[in-house]
């Protein structure tokens, strides 16, 4: 039993025991009705008196008709003892008696007092460690970062060269802030970081506190929330005036959508807790008192949702984004990844880069670990090629699950589909190279063919989507036209959610569709918690939405007939891309070409000579959702 369930029980034996002493601890003149000490002895000298109870300065008698009378005394009387021995009335000497009521107030007050205090100790066990007590819900949770987290710099953040040079300004002022002064210039209060998660906002955060030299505060938006109306703003005023007593200094608020959203979205109160900390923040960092030297750098995926006022400058002055690396910054995180892994000869960092686009930082990070960890399992010494290929695949489609036993039947059907997305896949126009066919299960789809990218896209044209709409009905196509169409299966159900979903994005938001035009019909999208949704009236009428549909049916349409016309025009093509598949279960985009011109494909030896035990790596970071075109049975894809 710890120490604080054995302060509790302590607590709830010493409140029974004081209980008890106080009920049991009363004399029987609590009961009895006071008199004059005449009336006593009048009783007493009448005969009237059955027996009778001396204390120290009390006299207790039961007369003969069973009442109590009590009667004060001064000290053990020997007068009436006398009088009682005279009459010949019984009675007994009772010292401690008269204290008794000086004790049954004792006892009285005493529940009370464990119970106040048995309550104040659950508050302060019900805060938590760190010396936090009952009293102390307003103050501020936010850390002091110091060397033992372990220092970071510049040197461990890349693909971001951008956001390194905004902040790297920020830093140069902290040290050397003259160089601006005397040119006028005033240190920036704020510096928003924006972008998708895992791009390394946090770490850039981490790195401004190593280069800069100056303490750091780090505390997350979630942290000011609580409860009790008032205690988020008495978090955020205790902050400030922690780091006012540290200035200059930085402070990092990681997640602050969790206390920034945006105010009046016309839902519920408008004077609720998260707004109160919202607005003392707000007058903290630009308000009457000037917060001199206190430079307050945030962190958030939402930046959408966050209030006006947080925006604005004079509180965030800077808006940084930071966004996926391109190849050339996916490379440089690669090799920051890959100093602490040995490394065989053939590992080409850039070679890597090229084939991950789209990759965050945290996503390239996972990769450099899973290989690591395949490396291990395998006994190798270093980390191959092999690896960093097998490992991406793992990422990218997820993990291989061998055990599934699937029917002949179910394989043969797996294969034909996967093969109708590949065919159509490497004959229309715009489309991006094939990297992997397999019919060997992976994450929750049965089979699956994944597209990479030769360079990094920031926007996709009208042929890229109808082409892009044609490979996602390929494997339906190939059902039909291989089994026939009363044999066809549910597993294109994902392919058919996808291209629904890019149709009717080309038709309401992109204006792809002459008949509608480029009107933008899926701005009323909002979300439901800012109130948007349900404050803004449908403007679309009935027969717009009717043509929409009809649009969206139509694009879906011709992508079936091209991928129909394609797998009809190379069927040959197509049957030897699904019996390859039945063979080998897996092909790669160049195994796939071999066999278009005739040739088997060449599997080599993935053993390696330098094998023993691996050295131990870190699991880093989180696995990606499967992306790739959707396969039979693939329940939840992510498109290329």
């Amino acid at each position: 039993m710890n120490v604080r369930n054995l302060a509790i029980w302590g607590a709830i034996a010493l409140l029974v025991i004081g209980m008890a002493v106080a009920m049991g601890g009363s004399s029987e003149a609590d009961s009895a009705k006071k008199a004059k000490l005449s009336e006593i002895y009048a009783l007493i000298d009448s005969g009237q008196v059955a027996e009778a109870t001396l204390g120290d300065q009390q006299i207790v008698v039961t007369t003969t008709d069973n009442r109590k009378l009590v009667s004060e005394l001064r000290g053990l009387d020997m007068e009436t003892q006398g009088v009682l021995v005279k009459e010949g009335v019984p009675f007994s000497v009772d010292a401690d008696s008269g204290r008794n009521n000086f004790a049954s107030l004792i006892f009285s007050i005493l529940p009370i007092l464990l119970i106040v205090g048995f309550v104040f100790f659950m508050m302060r066990q019900m805060q938590g460690g760190g010396g936090r007590g009952a009293m102390s819900f307003g103050k501020s949770r936010a850390r002091l970062l110091t060397e033992k987290h372990g220092r970071v710099t510049f040197d461990d953040v890349a693909g971001v060269d951008e956001a390194k040079e905004e902040l790297q300004e920020i830093v140069e002022f902290l040290q050397d802030p003259s160089k601006f002064q005397r040119l006028g210039g005033k240190i920036p209060k704020g510096a928003l970081l924006v972008g998708p998660p895992g791009t390394g906002k946090t770490l850039l955060a981490r790195a401004v506190a190593g280069e800069a030299g100056v303490p750091f505060f780090t505390i997350s938006g979630s942290d000011f929330v609580e409860m009790f109306v008032g205690v988020g703003a008495s978090r955020v005023r205790d902050m400030f005036e922690q780091a006012k007593r540290s200035a200059p200094c930085i402070i990092f608020i990681d997640e602050i959508d969790a206390v920034g959203r945006s105010r009046g979205a016309g839902l519920g109160g408008g004077n609720d807790e998260r707004e109160q900390t919202l607005n003392q923040l707000l007058v903290e960092m630009d308000g009457f008192e000037a917060n001199e030297g206190i430079i307050l750098v945030a962190a958030t995926n939402r930046p959408d949702v966050l209030d006006p006022a947080l925006l604005r400058p004079g509180r965030f002055d800077r808006q940084i984004t930071v966004g996926n690396p391109d190849i050339i910054g996916r490379e440089k995180i690669l090799r920051v990844h890959m100093r602490n892994v040995p490394l065989a000869k053939d590992v080409d960092s850039k070679t890597i880069a090229r084939g991950t686009p789209g990759f965050s930082g945290a996503d390239l990070a996972n990769l450099v670990n899973e290989a690591a960890l395949l490396a291990a399992r395998r006994g190798k010494r270093v980390v191959a090629m092999a690896e960093f290929e097998d490992a991406k695949d793992k990422v990218l489609m997820g993990p291989e699950r061998r055990s599934m036993v699937m029917s002949e039947k179910e394989k043969e059907l797996t294969a034909w589909h996967e093969a109708g997305h590949a065919i159509v896949a490497m004959i229309v126009p715009s489309a991006d190279p094939v990297h992997k066919a397999t019919i060997i299960p992976r994450g929750r789809a049965l089979g699956m063919v994944m597209q990479l990218p030769e360079d990094d896209k920031l926007s996709m044209s009208k042929i890229e989507m109808t082409s892009r709409l044609a490979i996602m009905m390929g494997g339906r196509v190939a059902e039909e036209l291989k089994f026939g169409h009363d044999n066809v299966t549910a597993g294109a159900a994902s392919d058919i959610q996808q291209a629904t979903r890019l149709a009717r994005a080309m038709v309401t938001r992109w204006g792809f569709a002459d008949n509608i035009g480029p009107v933008d019909y899926g701005s009323d999208q909002g979300d439901v918690f800012l109130g948007q949704q349900l404050m803004q009236s449908s403007h679309v009428s009935e027969d717009t939405s009717r043509k929409i549909e009809e649009e969206v049916r139509k694009l879906i349409q011709t992508g079936m007939d091209e991928a129909r016309r394609i797998m009809t025009d190379s069927r040959d093509k197509w049957e030897a891309i699904a019996e390859g598949l039945l063979e080998y279960e897996t092909l790669s985009g160049e195994e796939i070409a071999e066999l278009l011109k005739g040739n088997k494909p060449t599997r080599p030896d993935l053993s390696d000579d330098d094998s023993g035990p691996a050295p131990a790596v870190p699991v880093i970071g989180k696995r990606r959702k499967p992306k790739g075109d959707a396969g039979l049975g693939d329940t939840e894809p992510n498109p290329a």
